[in-house]
């Protein structure tokens, strides 16, 4: 089956100890995608300014990645981000800010992208993924979502609405104990799921990932890497290989999600290796799954 994206096309200005870039391209939606196209057909929903690269456009073209749901806003700016990472690469400043063509985004789903089964909701505001959801005249078989502080400080009720909604959210343990007031994860996890998400994934950077179902729990380590250039978008990769991999199954269960948590924790690694979207552009399948194998040698015991 194919996977529906909603998320942001966008630039990003990255400072880590490793080096720095100028503007180069960016946002939830690229990363998602191109780790779920390794997996499945892609339909990505976004909005850009008329000065977003063509030479990206059709890298994406070039790879399968349907652009139909993209709209393109003449005489405007793409959204734009630049942030500086410390040595403890887990925390980053965010600089500036610019919305640009994200400001006033009405999101459109095209007829054929209704069809798709499966949905990802980018790191957006809540009330802006639950448009996409409810413009399908039959509601999705799986639908996820990502979500981030400021959404759960700033517009809580609308992000409570919005949970009742989905099968999956995706949020760091930071974000979780926020949403909840709960210290611990485990409790966190099950008020989450008691709002409306039957699975929760709490990303947790280097140290991994982890899933939480009311029957089961899973956790997936990170792998172990000697240099990480840039951690920017390795959460958004994460989620596209994970929602990818699920959309390509016959049937979900839960060692089915259990491997599409191997499977998005093989795909972020090779994000953070390169600056950006460069080294995401780099790989295949058989990539990711070389990953895969180090992983299950890594915690066979």
């Amino acid at each position: 089956m194919s996977l529906v994206i909603l998320g942001t096309l966008a630039f990003d200005a990255i400072e880590t100890p490793y080096g720095k870039t100028d503007k180069i391209v960016g946002g939830a939606a690229l990363y998602n995608a191109l780790a779920a196209i390794n997996y499945c057909p892609v339909n990505l929903i976004s909005v850009i300014g008329d000065d977003f690269p063509k030479l990206t456009l059709n890298m994406l073209s070039e790879k399968q990645i349907n652009l139909d749901g993209v709209e393109v806003k003449k005489g405007e700016k793409t959204f734009f981000w630049a942030c500086k990472y410390h040595n403890d690469m887990n925390h980053r400043d965010t600089l500036q800010t610019d919305l640009n063509v994200l400001a006033n985004f009405e999101p459109h789903v095209p007829s054929l992208y209704q069809q798709n089964q499966f949905l990802m909701l980018g790191n957006l505001m809540p009330s802006i993924q639950r448009t996409v959801i409810l413009q399908y005249p039959k509601r999705p078989c799986f639908v996820a979502m990502d979500t981030m502080n400021f959404w759960i400080e700033h517009y809580y009720n609308d992000l409570i609405e919005t949970l009742k909604l989905v099968d999956c959210l995706f949020l760091n343990d930071s974000e979780a104990k926020l949403l909840t007031q709960e210290v611990s994860l485990v409790a966190a996890a099950k008020k989450i799921m008691s709002l409306g998400p039957k699975y929760v994934i709490v990303k947790k950077g280097e140290h991994g990932a982890i899933l939480f179902h009311k029957d089961f729990m899973f956790c997936a380590p990170a792998i172990p890497l000697e240099l990480v250039f840039d951690p920017t978008g390795c959460g958004d990769t994460f989620a596209g290989g994970f929602m990818g991999y699920l959309a390509q199954q016959k049937e979900l269960n839960k060692e089915v999600f259990k491997m599409a948590l191997i499977q998005g924790t093989a795909a972020a690694s090779y994000c953070i290796e390169k600056f950006g979207i460069e080294r995401l552009t780099e790989i295949n399948l058989s990539d990711i799954q070389s990953r895969v194998e180090a992983l299950k040698e890594m915690t066979a015991f």
